[in-house]
């Protein structure tokens, strides 16, 4: 995301293609729509939004949200709500209001939660943020209360979904994935205890995977969302080499596949990473 993360990338000649849709800076304005209910487990009531989508560190201002919706093809936004290792933690846009007046334009909103990170993070900007290798369940338990509380300022209701951003990490460090995943699990059980949907953000072939290994091992308190970074390929959300082809579906999955991209839509300019979503999006009040 646009939390200046290290991805290993993987490019591919030529210009990017959507499957289906046309590029973010070509694409005419989309029909795409919030779809209600599908059959995923704890996400049966969820708002669904299946079209494209984009996150940027700092909530954008009504003004640039409005021209961005006339002008472009996205109509799904990442927002940083909350989470001690976020980059751009003043969001001086990011009101209640600022919630309720996007969601009613016709935004679907995308919560993200920077917290605590693995403690073999390979982003040095999130060193002083490891998670506590002594206490990772406890700590987990604290901020998915934490997460829970910010989104609930914000209007975000319960059968939202909250989407833990985990930065890149080192899978074979073996004692690290073990305090990352205890940690995840807690955030996750005490999200849903409050009745929220769980979501996880990571680079595909980093914490993405080690998600998928936990759960062909039989782990419990996964999250319901994976929203995996792959960038340099075709957008995808239907098939990807960290993700069994039969887990996370349906409605389950965003491939965030490119970033860092400045783009301008209706005369307002925005640095975004690109994102084909089919997942949940915000319940708001």
């Amino acid at each position: 995301m646009t939390e200046k993360k290290t991805f290993a990338r993987y490019l591919l000649a030529g210009a990017l293609t959507l499957t289906g849709l046309l590029t973010p800076a070509l694409a005419p304005p989309s029909a795409a729509a919030a779809v209600p209910g599908h059959h995923h487990p704890r996400t049966a009531a969820a708002r669904i939004f299946q079209g494209d989508g984009f996150d940027t560190c700092q909530a954008p201002d009504l003004a640039t949200m409005d021209a961005w919706r006339a002008h472009s093809s996205y109509r799904a936004a990442g927002i940083y709500f909350g989470g001690r290792a976020r980059a751009c933690s003043s969001q001086r846009n990011l009101t209640p209001d600022w919630v309720r007046q996007t969601t009613d334009a016709g935004w679907n909103l995308l919560p993200i939660y920077v917290g605590s990170q693995a403690p073999c993070v390979e982003g040095s900007n999130k060193n002083p943020f490891q998670i506590d290798g002594s206490a990772p369940s406890s700590q987990g338990t604290s901020e998915g209360r934490d997460a829970v509380a910010a989104a609930q300022a914000l209007g975000i209701q319960p059968g939202s979904p909250l989407y833990l951003d985990m930065e890149a990490y080192d899978i074979g460090d073996s004692a690290c994935k073990a305090t990352t995943l205890a940690y995840v699990q807690a955030w996750d059980r005490q999200v849903h205890a409050e009745g929220y949907v769980t979501g996880f953000y990571s680079s595909a072939d980093s914490g993405v995977q080690h998600m998928d290994e936990a759960r062909a091992a039989g782990k419990g308190d996964l999250p319901d969302v994976l929203w995996y970074g792959r960038w340099g390929v075709t957008p995808d959300v239907t098939s990807d080499p960290a993700i069994s082809d039969t887990a996370w579906t349906p409605h389950a999955r965003i491939h965030q596949y490119d970033g860092s991209v400045t783009e301008s839509h209706g005369g307002m300019s925005l640095n975004v990473d690109r994102n084909l979503v089919d997942a949940p999006v915000a319940v708001v009040g």
